[in-house]
């Protein structure tokens, strides 16, 4: 289907030339994503990763699928490991996921705020499950083992 839709669009029709443009800008921030893939659930894919800032940690998300969320109260990340459990708060209140229509993905970057001492936990190895919570929309992530096609 993209084929012909390049086609319409090399011919000028605007509907073509639209979802063309929304696929490329989709694909191109889901090309952008600097982590690898960390969790799936049945219609997402979490990306993630750690980083520090200025003595400060963040667990770095990036949830593509048809999670979508515009919230002025954050989010929260729960973590589920072997003999422990963690809530990450997002470190901003406000959250607006960036949506396409053609493609019906959503795309939300979210940073989690982590301290030090729990660095160690947030290993796919140590994680059962992840719970994503917003407002009234909860997403229940398994860890992503590469390889597998389940």
């Amino acid at each position: 289907m993209k084929f012909i839709t390049k086609i319409l669009a090399g011919f000028g029709n605007i509907r073509a030339m639209e979802k063309l443009h929304v696929d490329d800008h989709t694909e191109a921030i889901i090309n952008d994503i600097d982590n690898a893939p960390f969790a799936i659930s049945d219609n997402n894919v979490l990306f993630a990763g750690l980083n520090e800032l200025g003595g400060y940690y963040f667990f770095q998300t990036v949830v593509v699928g048809t999670f979508h969320i515009k919230t002025i109260k954050g989010a929260q990340l729960t973590l589920t490991g072997i003999d422990f459990e963690i809530v990450l708060e997002s470190d901003m209140e406000e959250l607006e996921s960036d949506h396409s229509n053609v493609s019906n993905r959503s795309i939300s970057k979210i940073d989690f705020q982590i301290e030090k001492e729990d660095i160690d936990k947030v290993d796919a190895t140590r994680i059962k499950k992840m719970v994503l919570t917003s407002k009234k929309k909860v997403v229940e992530f398994t860890i992503y083992k590469k390889g597998t096609t389940d």
